[in-house]
């Protein structure tokens, strides 16, 4: 395979994974909005659903700036959906955890998350072929994040 063809499927993955995100932040939005969330409010609670985590960590995991999970963080404390608590690692970068409140309002995305995901995996024409889909694009993430960002080239 050429320079240019590989360049080529490059390109063509960056427009598909980003017409993939503008389609499944839209989605995201429909099935957040009934539990009065946003997809950006969703993103963050699911994220610390499982332990606390601090700001920074949130960011990492979904692969966006800390200062965006800071905001979004400080409005779900606002709102009594989630808390800060004491990190015990490290004294001023609280943990950030979903209150009572925080859970029930991500609870009722389930049913419209389960339905999406069967209509998704039918339109996809099977359950192995959503998740080889699923797969590859976790292999791709997975390699971006080994070579880095673009090489340095002189002028």
């Amino acid at each position: 395979m050429s320079g240019r063809e590989r360049q080529d499927l490059l390109s063509r993955a960056a427009v598909g994974v980003f017409r993939l995100n503008g389609r499944f932040l839209a989605v995201a939005e429909e099935l957040a909005r009934p539990a009065g969330l946003t997809a950006a409010r969703w993103q963050v609670l699911g994220a610390v659903l499982s332990e606390p985590l601090p700001v920074s960590g949130i960011a990492r995991e979904m692969g966006i700036t800390r200062q965006s999970v800071q905001r979004v963080a400080d409005l779900l404390v606002e709102r009594g959906l989630a808390e800060y608590r004491p990190n015990p690692a490290h004294r001023r970068a609280k943990l950030l955890a979903p209150t009572e409140a925080g859970r029930a309002a991500v609870s009722r995305i389930g049913p419209g998350h389960a339905a999406l995901a069967d209509r998704l995996a039918e339109a996809c024409g099977s359950d192995a072929e959503l998740a080889e889909a699923v797969e590859a694009v976790e292999r791709l993430s997975k390699a971006l994040d080994g070579i880095g960002g673009p090489p340095v080239t002189e002028p």
